[in-house]
């Protein structure tokens, strides 16, 4: 999938597109959600280091958003819902007070967009799910450090996503590439013989296939160690999340598919690993709290002190390591499949797989059926090879294309089911 001679990620390639002394300004999109919380409370505790410019939002929490704003002072405020402006509008008047003035309003789909390109050193894209693919490219484009923690973006827009990154310009903000990006710090390229992907397992470790058949969506919430969103969670019971943080891996670090491995670690300490072609290996290890990899997003090439607690060595634990089942999770072998295929085939997998975890929360689709739909909506598209570079317009064709077919898939098992 990669034409690229050089990592999209490096640890020894620092992109600074605004040098000076004073605070970093950054702009936080998808501020309202975990990982945009969790930024904010890295960037109030830091004052001295970061200074929010903008944020941006859907629009479901307008409240949050306007004290967000309000807290940090920001310039620019984006929601993505246009019937949410009035309602922001007025939040935020009443957080400043009658005959302040506020920040600037942007509303509409591409509000994201609009403020990742806007003036500041560094942009934190928290969106969840593929609509944060226009405001990657726009960060990128505008010359911003794209600190990354939507994974879609760069699985399905790869090649563009490559195509527009200059050397050291992508930070990763996923715990586990966070994880491999420091840890690759201590070797080049060519000494790397593997890398090995850490997965909690989600609440379903240990279950055989049979034993899935008849899990509900709040079993599927029940993350044992990570507090997130319902879509990743969901997506970290299934291990899809997984699959696409192998291609996520693949994509950033230049690394064939056959070299990197994922294992179950239940206890999330170790966040991934580096196997070096002399025999060591390399673990990135926290306690489980999204604040670390944030920080190095935000921060690099400086480490934030404090960012997120560290362990206590005096009180004894144990650490264990299991291989991946992928009879009962066959997700990552999936994911694997499309990654290898490349053009739009990751989109297709990655809009189907995101149709049908909403069919399956709204109880249209057993927990089984997310990824039984999923493989049947990718092996119906196929790759056409077109012999042309792939093109935003393309990817969003598949996507809509796959989550069509999604859902059409998810209404007949439902209709059979009832």
């Amino acid at each position: 999938m990669s034409d690229s001679p050089a990592p999209l990620a490096d640890p020894h390639l620092v992109h600074d597109p605004v040098a000076g002394d004073g605070p970093k300004d950054v702009v936080i999109l998808g501020s309202t959600g975990s990982i945009g919380t969790q930024a904010i409370d890295l960037v109030l505790r830091h004052p001295d280091r970061f200074r929010v410019t903008a944020l941006s939002a859907n629009g479901g929490r307008v409240a949050l958003l306007a004290e967000q704003a309000y807290r940090l002072k920001a310039r620019t405020v984006a929601v993505a819902r246009e019937d949410v402006a009035p309602a922001l509008r007025e939040a935020l008047t009443a957080q400043y007070g009658a005959g302040e003035p506020i920040p600037e309003i942007l509303a509409g789909p591409d509000a994201a967009t609009q403020v990742a390109a806007s003036d500041c050193h560094t942009v934190l894209n928290g969106i969840t799910g593929s609509i944060g693919l226009a405001p990657t490219l726009a960060a990128l484009e505008a010359g911003r450090t794209l600190a990354l923690a939507n994974k879609e973006s760069l699985i399905v827009g790869g090649p563009l996503v490559k195509g527009l990154a200059k050397p050291g310009q992508i930070i990763p903000v996923d715990s586990e590439h966070a994880a491999l990006f420091q840890a690759l710090a201590a070797g080049t390229r060519a000494d790397v013989r593997r890398l090995v992907v850490t997965a909690s397992g989600g609440p379903f470790r240990g279950r055989t296939r049979e034993q899935l058949a008849g899990v509900t969506v709040e079993d599927a919430l029940a993350h044992p160690t990570w507090a997130m969103g319902p879509v990743i969670t969901i997506n970290s019971a299934t291990l899809v999340n997984k699959g696409l943080e192998v291609i996520e891996a693949h994509l950033l670090y230049d690394i064939p598919f056959d070299r990197i491995e994922v294992v179950v670690h239940p206890q999330s300490y170790v966040h991934s690993m580096v196997e070096f072609t002399d025999g060591s290996t390399l673990a990135q290890a926290t306690p489980p709290d999204m604040r670390g990899p944030i920080a190095i997003g935000l921060g690099w090439p400086e480490r934030v002190p404090d960012a997120a607690p560290a362990f206590d060595w005096s009180t004894a634990s144990t650490w264990e390591f299991f291989p991946l089942d992928d009879e009962a999770f066959p997700s990552v072998g999936l994911a694997r499949h499309v990654g290898q295929l490349g053009g739009t085939a990751p989109a297709v997998f990655n809009a189907a797989n995101e149709e049908c975890v909403e069919a399956f929360r709204a109880g249209a689709l057993p927990f089984l059926g997310i990824m039984e739909t999923v493989t049947r909506v990718v092996e119906e598209h196929g790759t056409p090879d077109t012999g042309t570079p792939l093109t935003v317009a393309d990817v969003l064709e598949a996507e809509t294309w796959a989550r069509d077919r999604a859902r059409e898939l998810a209404a007949q098992t439902a209709e059979a089911r009832a």
